[in-house]
């Protein structure tokens, strides 16, 4: 068990000084506990919004008004603050719309700070709604499980140049078996496969998961399917457990917890 802890305290300590920004350490106070934040320098478009809101006090005295378990805490909205029990809240605004800044390096682990959006069909451009914001809490992920994506992406491409350089000449293959000619068979199959795994290794389409995200997945957990699709522009440095006390809520059919998660002020260090 102390070992465990051990490695579990590196990995954040690793983690948190990868997170180092040239913006300041933000405050999260919530009625559950208190969080640290970064904001990242490659999205300077929403760090700054963002930055200039949390220093209006924009978020304070808003609630975490959808919480979905191992999934994200969303919160920020105008219409949450002083909101009656059970009131639907959580709408978003329009003028204060960002064009996405997506970066290959900033994905959904858990704690990644992120702002939310309307759905593709009217938001084809995946423009962020700036006016709040979501935490990811997310879940553990298997190395069996991230090796599955990448080869759900990875085969097609080998399996296209299987088809378009060895199955031309599988006629040829089987004429050679047929008259059990062994040895014309397996030099032709070992040069016909030579051919496609040089050609699938120089493959500009194959995809690999970043190391840092397959280390961040399979320890503290995150979303895969929201990468590359929600900008991500920054990330909970400290107070991970408030994010699974806040998660663990019970809530009402809108995802609102039934007992509040304020935030009580965000602020700058």
């Amino acid at each position: 068990m102390i070992r465990n802890i051990f490695i579990f305290t590196l990995i954040v300590m690793a983690w948190q000084a990868n997170a180092q920004t040239n913006y300041p350490v933000i405050v999260i106070e919530t009625n559950y506990g208190t969080m640290k934040a970064v904001l990242y320098d490659d999205t300077p478009v929403h760090s700054n919004h963002y930055l200039k809101l949390i220093k209006d006090g924009y978020f304070d005295g808003t609630l975490f008004h959808r919480v979905v378990k191992d999934f994200v805490i969303q919160g920020g909205a105008q219409d949450s603050r002083n909101a009656p029990a059970g009131v639907q809240i959580g709408g978003g605004r329009t003028d204060m719309e960002l064009m996405p800044e997506f970066r290959k390096n900033r994905f959904h682990k858990k704690g990644a700070l992120a702002a939310p959006r309307q759905g593709d069909a009217e938001n084809p451009q995946k423009k962020s709604d700036a006016s709040q914001f979501y935490i990811v809490q997310g879940r553990v992920y298997t190395q069996g499980r991230l090796d599955s994506m990448e080869m759900a992406i990875n085969v097609p491409i080998k399996n296209e140049l299987i088809r378009t350089h060895y199955l031309p000449h599988k006629e040829e293959l089987d004429q050679l078996k047929e008259v059990n000619d062994a040895v014309g068979f397996n030099a032709l199959l070992d040069s016909l496969l030579n051919v496609v795994d040089s050609l699938y290794a120089i493959a500009p389409d194959k995809f690999f998961l970043p190391e840092e995200l397959k280390e961040a997945y399979t320890t503290l957990g995150g979303i895969d399917r929201l990468d590359g699709e929600y900008t991500v522009f920054g990330e909970v440095t400290e107070g991970l457990e408030v994010i699974d006390k806040i998660a663990a809520l019970p809530v009402d059919g809108n995802s609102r917890p039934r007992n509040d998660a304020k935030i009580l002020r965000i602020y700058v260090e």
